[in-house]
């Protein structure tokens, strides 16, 4: 048990006591009293919101109830005193010989430092990246792609079991222009010589391989198709290589899908009928007439008699059709069909990871998938910012092998994986995130992935200067307030695992090595400044010992932070 998580139980079992003193109720729910660090490091080693939480339902004021939870924590051993801050924040100044005692533990645990059960083994599938298969992946799949993936990885850590899934939309109308353009290339391979590439069309280069295939494979015969039969012939291949350039670009990324899903092979299956019957057996379907969209007046709109999903019944603004006046589905029934054969597969959670031009997506998907899970909230949308691709704060030029924007692959080429995935996550992934090519590989400060890779290699390097003493440590030696600052943030690894799961929240993880690394390098810098400070001390090999241990201990939490981005943790730099 980590230190938090130990005096969170000290906190329940003192408002026991309290309850049965004071005639409170025995069966409040505790679950929202945490104790953390306090922000600022004056105001004590930890600190508790429980008075704050508790005062409305047990009507009391919060500084009355924050005295009496003081009276009861003045006793556990290790707490040097109690003050009540602000509203009736409970702040903890400990022992500082308490402090030590957590590097022991996280050296016994290893690997396992961090891990909790708080999935207990639930399903959970996260769909992330889902790029229509029309062209190489771009700079902005990649924020969805490693959010995707590191939530993948920190939910494994935590106890779930995790299904990484890509829905590839190969189905409607782009599937007929990335067609029509293919087969454009096919000609060209074959030596017509074409002025431009007809506007409505996809104009990159990536198109050349896929016209040379077809023409390496069926030689000039396909010129004799009709329009359709050109579509129903090049169109898979087309798809089948975007798939293939797709796969290739996530592998750079460190990402591995577990299913590949298909849109085509939803609708063949007839699975998008068998959504609408459970839709239309609940009684949540009719024929009607949809409401114009917004920014459209009634006499601009003329609407028609279509099938519409009782959507707004969910929370949903509007009423959402499922077929088109011609009777074909709409993207909406693929969408619904989809969430259906993933809620049946699954039997768990569903996640999916959207870009920022989404967010009209996310109610009538979590209305669709409430109305076919019996009202419950099965399905989180995470959604993520807009990413601006930068060279020294201008504008980077698109590619020209993708003709309209910077290709995934460019930008790994450039700055490399590791750093890709790291400032990808230096923001909130709903928040705009500017990725300046010169910023993200300087080697400095400014470089958060630098910043925490170059800890773990100090920290190695420290390590192999010293051989690792034998005997018992002293850890209780650890008490200047450098060393305490870096055994704080090694204590509190779990419960930043604990946060950023429950969450959904990959970030935090990002933040909180760089706040380790952060206290890391400053007690390194304080070592060149006051000798007493210096990790190897010529003459206390006891304290020595000690040290040793902390910065072990630094570099294998560090490590495991960085295993869960999929980053690698360097020996030396």
């Amino acid at each position: 048990m980590n230190i938090f998580a130990e005096f969170e139980e000290i906190i329940r079992s003192c408002y026991q006591i309290l309850a049965e003193r004071h005639n409170f109720s025995m069966d409040m729910d505790l679950s929202k009293c945490v104790v953390e660090l306090p922000r600022d490091e004056a105001h004590g080693d930890l600190a508790s919101n429980a008075a704050l939480v508790l005062a409305k339902p047990l009507k009391k004021s919060p500084k009355v109830l924050a005295e009496l939870f003081a009276k009861e924590l003045q006793n556990t051993p290790s707490v040097l005193s109690i003050e009540i801050a602000g509203p009736g924040f409970i702040n903890i100044k400990l022992d500082k010989s308490r402090w030590a005692e957590e590097i022991a533990s996280i050296l016994n645990s290893g690997d396992d430092y961090g891990k909790n059960t708080i999935g207990s083994g639930q399903n959970v599938n996260i769909e992330f990246v889902s790029a229509n298969p029309t062209g190489p992946l771009h700079a902005a799949h990649a924020r969805g792609a490693i959010l995707g993936d590191v939530l993948a990885n920190l939910m494994q850590f935590s106890g779930y079991h995790v299904t990484r899934e890509y829905y590839i939309n190969d189905a409607g109308s782009q599937i007929t222009t990335l067609s029509q353009s293919a087969f454009i290339r096919y000609r060209e391979a074959l030596g017509e010589e074409l002025e431009a590439i007809p506007a409505g069309l996809y104009p990159g280069d990536y198109l050349i391989e896929v016209g040379q295939h077809l023409a390496d494979n069926y030689g000039d015969s396909l010129k004799q198709l009709s329009g359709d039969e050109i579509i129903e012939k090049s169109g898979p291949i087309a798809v089948d290589l975007m798939m293939q350039s797709i796969r290739k670009d996530l592998a750079r990324l460190g990402i591995v899908m577990d299913i590949y899903s298909s849109e085509n092979q939803l609708v063949k299956e007839g699975k998008v009928s068998s959504a609408i019957q459970k839709l239309q057996r609940d009684n949540l379907i009719y024929r009607g007439k949809p409401e114009p969209p917004k920014g459209k007046l009634d006499e601009e709109w003329e609407p028609r008699e279509q099938l519409l999903f009782r959507s707004k019944d969910f929370g949903d603004d509007v009423d959402r059709p499922l077929q088109k006046s011609d009777d074909s589905w709409t993207y909406f029934a693929s969408d619904v069909a989809y969430h259906y054969d993933k809620l049946e597969r699954t039997d768990g959670r569903l996640i999916d990871v959207l870009g920022a031009d989404h967010s009209g997506y996310v109610k009538r998907m979590t209305a669709a998938v409430q109305a076919m899970s019996g009202k419950q909230d099965r399905l989180q949308v995470k959604q993520c910012g807009l990413v601006s691709l930068l060279d020294k704060g201008k504008p980077v030029k698109m590619s020209k092998r993708a003709g309209t924007f910077v290709t995934l692959s460019d930008v790994i080429d450039a700055v490399s994986a590791d750093v890709m995935r790291f400032v990808m996550l230096t923001r909130r992934n709903d928040q705009p995130l500017e990725f300046d090519y010169a910023k993200v590989t300087e080697k400095s400060r400014e470089n958060p992935v630098f910043y925490v890779q170059y800890a773990h290699a100090r920290a190695k390097s420290v390590l192999r200067q010293n051989q690792k003493p034998s005997g018992t440590p002293n850890l209780s030696l650890l008490t200047d307030i450098f060393e305490i600052r870096v055994i704080k943030q090694l204590a509190s690894w779990p419960k930043h695992v604990e946060a950023a799961t429950h969450h959904c929240e990959p970030h935090r993880i990002a933040f909180y090595l760089m706040e380790l690394a952060a206290v890391f390098h400053g007690l390194w810098n304080a070592g060149r400044e006051n000798n007493d400070l210096k990790f190897i001390h010529d003459t206390d090999d006891e304290l020595t010992h000690a040290r040793m241990l902390l910065v072990e201990t630094t570099a294998q939490v560090l490590k495991s932070g960085l295993n869960l981005l999929s980053i690698t943790a360097l020996e030396e730099m």
